[in-house]
This record gives structure tokens, C-alpha cells and sequence, in this order.
């Protein structure tokens, strides 16, 4: 199983659990991902993108990391260019460090709507800013190992049909929730978070390392 993690520019900090979900990886950064790559100690094998946000002052070493460049005109945000490397070198399994934040509400959305596609096509898909973390569910069960009072919501791309949700402040069975309802916002991990869906797709996004400001 080849796990990747993906370097995006959106906000990041280090957590002992983000270090244990990256530790053994590859490691290819997307144009200002590369930023990250100092703060948690990876040196990545290729470094992608248009190079139209290259954060300054970068070491040495990173600066001479293997580049692959692209036109600024093109049709594929850096963000997936690299996500295409890593699935072409053989990525069964992806971690999108930075996936949220930054300067672009349309790039962090698409990392978003984009994690449930690669999950449709087979490859499994952490999003996460190391206070946040993003998982796509599709129709089937999930369990996911947050600590009591964990904040979470499940963000639904769809309609949902049948879902449940156990080990939670407010749990949910079986039911019906209508594309855009806020029914799935702000709940809270009681015991062990399962969730289980029939149909439709959607994503839980959970807050293991919630920020002063939150």
C-alpha cells in the first residue's frame, strides 16, 4: 500500500498526530506546499506546479528538490497536477496536508469535492490542516478513533439517504438528509464515532486539535 502525502498551500500546523498519519510516506509538494515541508522535517521526491507562489527563502535543499513545471494557463490546479503524480507513481493512499485555508475558498473547496472523487475511484483520502481533518464517506460503515468531545460535522454532497451516526452527542438512525440541510453541523464525538450510509456521498469533518480562536 503506497502512501503519499500531497504538501497543498492551504494552513497547516504540526501535531503528534499528523506526524504518526504522514510517517513513512512519500512526499510530493504543489507549488507554496513546499513551505510546509521544512516545519514538518520531509524532504519531498517532486515538487509541481506553476511556481507562481513559491514562498521565499526556502533552504537550499528544498530549493533543489526535482521540479516538474507547468504553464500558468492550464486546466488542472497544482493541487491535483501532484495528486496526479502520486496516483501515476502508484498512491493507493493519500494524505492532503493543507488542504484547507489559505488565500482560495474555490482551490479548498475543490480539494473538498475532490477527496469524494478519488474515494469513488478506490483510493482512500485523509484532508487535513493538523487542527482539522476531512474523510470522504461513501455508502458503507466507517468507524474513526476522536476523543470524547471531538467537534464534527458531516458535510453532504448529495442527498443522504440511511444515514447513522452512534458514538455521538446526538446520534442519527437511518435517515433522510436533503442536499444543503444543517442537521449534520456541530455535533460531538461521544465513545466510538461509527457512520454508516446507503446512499449518496459526503464528508466528516472533524476537529481533533481545535485552535484558541475556535
Amino acid at each position: 500500500m503506497g502512501t503519499f502525502t500531497i504538501l497543498l498551500g492551504g494552513e497547516l500546523i504540526r501535531t503528534p498526530r499528523l506526524e504518526r498519519q504522514i510517517a513513512g510516506s512519500r512526499v510530493i509538494a504543489a507549488d507554496a506546499g513546499i513551505g510546509h515541508a521544512r516545519m514538518l522535517g520531509l524532504m519531498p521526491e517532486l515538487w509541481v506546479g506553476d511556481f507562481d507562489s513559491v514562498p521565499a527563502n526556502l533552504p537550499d535543499d528544498l530549493a533543489a528538490v526535482p521540479q516538474k513545471v507547468f504553464p500558468a494557463e492550464k486546466d488542472m490546479t497544482d493541487g491535483e497536477l501532484a495528486i496526479a503524480e502520486a496516483l501515476q507513481r502508484g498512491a493507493t493512499s493519500l494524505v492532503l496536508a493543507g488542504a484547507f485555508g489559505g488565500k482560495r475558498a474555490d482551490h479548498a473547496f475543490l480539494h473538498l469535492a475532490l477527496a469524494v472523487r478519488l474515494a469513488e475511484a478506490g483510493t482512500t483520502v485523509l484532508l487535513t490542516s493538523g487542527a482539522q481533518e476531512g474523510a470522504p464517506i461513501l455508502p458503507s460503515k466507517a468507524s474513526f478513533d476522536y476523543d470524547d468531545g471531538t467537534l464534527f460535522s458531516v458535510l453532504g454532497f448529495s442527498d443522504l439517504s440511511g444515514l447513522t451516526v452512534t458514538g455521538a452527542k446526538w446520534p442519527l438512525d437511518r435517515v433522510e438528509v436533503a442536499f444543503g440541510s444543517s442537521l449534520t453541523i456541530s455535533n460531538e464525538v461521544k465513545g466510538q464515532l461509527g457512520i454508516a450510509l446507503e446512499r449518496g456521498r459526503a464528508l466528516l469533518l472533524a476537529h481533533p486539535y481545535p485552535l484558541p480562536e475556535s
